[in-house]
């Protein structure tokens, strides 16, 4: 897939566009997600950048004078999923990774997707993935898709890796999806679901996998490590906020129309409409 064909998760009628992280070493966490990661600096300020790739930004880091460590089970991220164009540049990054000797936290195959993932200095989880075509996954009748868990084989992925030195993340890598820590399924389907209108397109024990679409997930949220969390404190290191993409104005208008019911507040702003999921999460909806 070359630079300008935009990847399926883009296409949907939402999708998401980048991330936000609150840090506490603002030198350290950038550093590692230039040389490790590859993403490349668009903008930067005394207490924040923002970084992406191909010009297009995907991560924003800031930081400030009160800024506390989020313990482990509290809600928010569970992984920000770099999306990379195709399977080579999966491995190009991957013999990037092993010639640096970065520590990674799996490898696994997902029938829809192959995904590495590893965490950043303060302990932010990221996976950097490339998707099959959606012509090889399984639809199930109801439109859920097959997901499951096997090992990724990271011999044969490095050994298909280009010979030559890796310049950082390629043109046309995105922020395919989010995984969050919440603190309870039944609740997270209650908002992304009945709220904001996304599709469960698969389950997990104890995680929801949403999407628009028909793709594989562009929103996961799981309670593996925060089973009854609660909401989260503004000066918390990690997750701020995200943005979710709306290519579909009639999506858009059903998901303010069901907020608006629900009375859920949200803010009016230049970028889109800023609320906060039950978690304290929060997400900018934008056209």
């Amino acid at each position: 897939m070359n630079g300008n064909v935009q990847p399926f998760a883009l296409t949907r009628p939402a999708h998401v566009k980048g991330a936000h992280l609150v840090v506490g070493d603002l030198a350290k966490v950038s550093d590692f997600y230039r040389q490790i990661i590859g993403l490349k600096v668009l903008e930067k300020g005394p207490s924040g950048e923002v970084l992406g790739a191909g010009g297009q930004p995907l991560l924003t880091l800031s930081t400030g004078n009160n800024v506390a460590r989020a313990p482990r089970n509290a809600a928010g991220l569970f992984h920000t999923a770099f999306l990379v164009p195709n399977r080579q540049e999966l491995a190009h990054w991957l013999a990037h990774a092993a010639h640096n000797n970065v520590r990674l936290d799996g490898a696994s195959d997902h029938l829809v997707s192959e995904a590495i993932y590893l965490s950043d200095p303060e302990g932010n989880g990221i996976e950097i993935y490339r998707d099959r075509t959606p012509e090889e996954w399984t639809y199930q009748q109801d439109g859920t898709i097959a997901m499951a868990t096997e090992r990724l084989n990271l011999q044969a992925l490095h050994e298909m890796a280009p010979k030559e030195n890796w310049g950082g993340m390629a043109d046309g890598t995105a922020v395919g999806h989010i995984h969050l820590q919440v603190g309870d399924i039944p609740e997270a389907d209650a908002f992304y679901r009945d709220v904001l209108g996304l599709k469960v397109m698969a389950r997990y024990p104890g995680a929801s996998f949403f999407a628009t679409g028909g793709y594989h997930h562009h929103i996961a949220a799981n309670i593996w490590n925060s089973r009854g969390a609660g909401v989260r404190q503004d000066n918390m290191t990690g997750l701020s906020d995200y943005s979710v993409v709306f290519n579909d104005k009639e999506t858009l208008d059903t998901a303010l129309a069901a907020l608006d019911r629900q009375e859920i507040a949200a803010t009016k702003t230049a970028e889109g409409w800023s609320l906060k999921d039950p978690w304290g999460i929060g997400l900018t909806l934008a056209a």
